[in-house]
């Protein structure tokens, strides 16, 4: 995988996680936040290749985009990130659809629509790939599990732009399984729920999913 720009949208661990990662494959990063300066001792232990910003900085600076915010505040950060700053360029969508309100998460969206979609109507000249929403962010790179590797599964509608976020799983350890088009999103947003659901009653969370062949 050749070196790419990345912005990342989103400062907690699931951004923090991309920065680290692509960071280490040697690619120049920008995370953004609503605050950046609160990044300042994150970054300074990461190197020169990953810098802080705003949502607009991040989103300016990379030619491939990670969108790491919470779910239902997405849109919102988009549009403080200017959304013709994602025009034709491939973004990572990472984000589930999970409402809290009542307690244990569930599912805000799904069935004929899902959040996937809704992101890929909100930036129509984008060229999203839905990915890295099926397991937690600290199995993201290099993961190491028995029966390992596990599969990414992603969906999105461009084919270039998946074989780049397919280069990108591979670069970080994982298989790929291409499920078609962004809808797919309607499916790999509860298989978020599935690993939720499995780390709850199991008690621990570094577990993953694998496609089997014969």
């Amino acid at each position: 995988m050749k070196n790419v720009k990345v912005g990342i949208l989103g400062s907690g661990d699931v951004g923090k996680s991309f920065a680290k990662a692509f960071g280490a494959l040697g690619h120049d990063v920008v995370i953004g936040s609503r605050s950046p300066e609160k990044l300042s001792d994150f970054v300074g232990g990461e190197g020169d290749r990953v810098t802080s910003g705003t949502f607009e900085d991040a989103a300016r600076a990379g030619d491939l985009i990670v969108l790491a915010t919470h779910g239902m505040a997405t849109e919102e950060a988009i549009s403080t990130a200017g959304k013709q700053n994602f025009d034709h360029k491939v973004v990572i969508d990472a984000t589930n659809p999970l409402d809290f309100s009542g307690g244990a998460p569930r599912l805000a969206v799904g069935h004929t629509d899902s959040l996937g979609e809704q992101i890929q109507r909100f930036i129509p000249n984008a060229r999203v790939v839905k990915a890295f929403n099926t397991v937690g962010n600290p199995l993201f790179f290099k993961p190491d599990l028995p029966g390992g590797p596990p599969d990414m599964f992603i969906g999105g509608n461009d084919a270039d732009a998946k074989k780049l976020v397919s280069q990108v799983c591979e670069a970080f350890g994982w298989g790929v399984v291409d499920l078609g088009g962004i809808e797919a999103s309607r499916y790999l947003e509860p298989m978020c729920m599935a690993w939720v659901v499995h780390g709850v009653i199991s008690g621990t969370w570094l577990h993953a999913f694998k496609l089997l062949h014969k």
